[in-house]
């Protein structure tokens, strides 16, 4: 019975140091910064118009607005 104990609690520890190391890992992404207000966000998460990123379709339409 103590062995089986024993095994079972190495069994759960050996998972849980493989979970472990996954969970830390993170992808980096590039940031962008907004073009009408500066904001600086995840290129993702982004709006790309043209060669310009947008935080939002508002500072997109805003910034088309304000140059023409």
């Amino acid at each position: 019975m103590l062995i089986a104990i024993a095994v079972v609690i190495y069994l759960l520890i050996k998972s849980y140091r493989k979970k472990t190391p996954q969970q830390d890992k993170k992808i980096a992404e590039d940031m962008v910064r907004c073009t009408h207000c500066g904001v600086h966000l995840p290129k993702g998460e982004s709006i790309q118009t043209d060669e310009r990123f947008f935080c939002s379709a508002e500072h997109r339409d805003a910034y088309r607005k304000k140059t023409m």
